[in-house]
C-alpha cells in the first residue's frame, strides 16, 4: 500500500479521523425536525494531510486509484466528480463560509464498508473538513461542522441528505447515543453499554445494493415536505402523536398519509426509546426496534427483501428487536440480542440468506465510540 510520501513526495503535517455511524432509532425524522439516535461506529475515515501554498487541493484515497486536484479559486457546486466531490465540496463550503482554509494534499484511507447505510459519505465530509481546518490552524465547534458537512452535502454534492449522519459522525462521544433533537438543535448524551446489561447490539450488513436509493430518498422527503404543506405545518414534527388521527383525515393522498403516520409514530418511539434508556430498561427498547421496521417497511416502503429477511430470521432467532437502519433500499439492519443469543442469531440471518439464494451477509461491531478528532 502507498504511503503519504510516495503519493504526495513530502511528509504530512498531521492526521485526523470521522466515524461512521449507526442509527439506533428515529429513522426519516431528521428532514422533517423530528428527534434521532445514533451512535458513532469505530470504524471511521482517516486522512493525513500536509499543507501547500499554491491553492491547490490534491486528494487521493486508498479505495481509488491516481489523484484528483483541483483549484480552491475555482470550486463551484459539483465542478468535481466521483469520490473526490466531498472532499472537494468541504473545501468549498468552508471557503464559502468564510474560514482562511488553505492548498492542501489529502490522503484517504477507510474500513467503513462502502454502500451499508453507515454514513461513509458524511465521514469523508467531515473527516476532509477537520483535516482543512486543522492545517489553517482553525478551532470550529464541532456541531458547526455538521452544519458545514450537511451543506455541503446538500449544495455541492447535491444530496438532499438531513443532518443527523454529520453530527453523529462529528458530536458522539464513547459509551453513549446520541440524542439529536433536530428541531431545536439540543444534543443529550444518553448512556449507552449494552454488553454492561448482558446484551449485544449486531450490525448486519446485508449487501442489497441500493435500489434506487437516491431517486426514492428524494421521492420520500417531497411527500413529508407536500403532506406538511397540506396540513399547514413548517414540518411533520409539529403533528402531535396525539392528534395523528385527525392529521391523516385531513390528507387526500393515501402515500401522503402512510409517510406522515411513519414519521409521527417514529418520532414518538424515539422518545420512548429515549426515556427507556434513561431509566436503564434496554432490553425493553427491543420492540421499539421491531415496530419501527414495520413502520419502515409498510408505510414508508424503504425496506428490500433482504433487510426484512435479516429482521424476521433475527427475531426467530430470539433476538429482542431488530429493524432496518439507515436510508433503506439496502444497508444493515441492527438487532439487540442477549449476548448469549448473538453467535445464534448471526447464523440465523446466514441460514436464512443461503435459503433465499442472498449473498452472504457480514457484522459489524457496534461500540458506542467517539466523534472526529485530531489523531496526531
Amino acid at each position: 500500500m502507498s504511503s503519504f510520501e510516495d503519493v504526495f513526495g513530502t511528509a504530512p503535517d498531521g492526521s485526523w479521523r470521522a466515524p461512521g455511524r449507526v442509527n439506533l432509532i428515529g429513522e426519516h425524522t431528521d428532514y422533517n425536525d423530528g428527534v434521532v439516535l445514533p451512535i458513532a461506529l469505530p470504524n471511521q475515515i482517516v486522512v493525513t494531510a500536509s499543507r501547500r501554498t499554491d491553492g491547490q487541493v490534491a486528494v487521493a484515497s486508498g479505495g481509488h486509484d491516481g489523484v484528483v486536484e483541483f483549484a480552491l479559486d475555482e470550486l463551484a457546486p459539483r465542478s468535481v466528480g466521483d469520490w473526490a466531490a466531498y472532499p472537494a465540496g468541504a473545501a468549498w463550503v468552508l471557503r464559502e463560509s468564510g474560514y482562511p482554509i488553505g492548498g492542501a494534499n489529502l490522503r484517504f484511507e477507510s474500513d467503513l464498508p462502502s454502500g451499508a447505510g453507515l454514513s461513509s459519505s458524511a465521514a469523508l465530509l467531515c473527516a476532509a473538513a477537520i483535516a482543512l481546518l486543522g492545517l489553517a490552524g482553525q478551532e470550529v465547534d464541532p456541531a458547526e461542522v455538521a452544519r458545514l458537512a450537511q451543506r455541503a452535502e446538500n449544495q455541492y454534492v447535491g444530496a438532499p441528505v438531513g443532518l443527523m449522519d454529520q453530527t453523529a459522525s462529528m458530536c458522539c462521544t464513547a459509551g453513549h447515543a446520541l440524542a439529536f433533537d433536530i428541531r431545536s438543535g439540543a444534543l443529550d448524551q444518553i448512556p449507552f453499554d449494552p454488553e454492561a446489561d448482558g446484551l449485544r447490539l449486531l450490525v448486519v450488513d446485508v449487501k442489497a445494493p441500493h435500489r434506487h436509493a437516491d431517486g426514492e430518498y428524494a421521492a420520500r422527503r417531497k411527500s413529508c415536505e407536500h403532506a406538511a404543506a397540506a396540513l399547514g405545518v413548517p414540518a411533520l414534527r409539529s403533528v402531535d402523536y396525539a392528534d395523528l388521527d385527525a392529521a391523516l383525515a385531513r390528507l387526500d393522498d393515501d402515500v401522503d398519509r402512510r409517510r406522515v403516520r411513519h414519521v409521527v409514530t417514529e418520532i414518538k418511539r424515539t422518545e420512548d426509546a429515549i426515556a427507556l434508556m434513561r431509566a436503564g430498561r434496554l432490553r425493553d427498547v427491543g420492540p421499539l426496534f421491531t415496530a419501527s421496521h414495520v413502520s419502515l417497511r409498510d408505510d414508508f416502503e424503504v425496506t428490500v427483501p433482504e433487510l426484512d429477511v435479516a429482521v424476521d430470521a433475527a427475531l426467530e432467532a430470539g433476538a429482542l428487536g431488530a429493524r432496518m437502519t439507515g436510508g433503506g433500499f439496502g444497508g444493515c439492519i441492527i438487532a439487540l440480542t442477549e449476548a448469549s443469543a448473538a453467535d445464534a442469531v448471526l447464523s440465523a440471518i446466514e441460514k436464512a440468506f443461503a435459503e433465499h439464494g442472498f449473498t452472504a451477509p457480514s457484522s459489524l461491531a457496534a461500540t458506542p465510540s467517539a466523534g472526529a478528532s485530531r489523531i496526531s
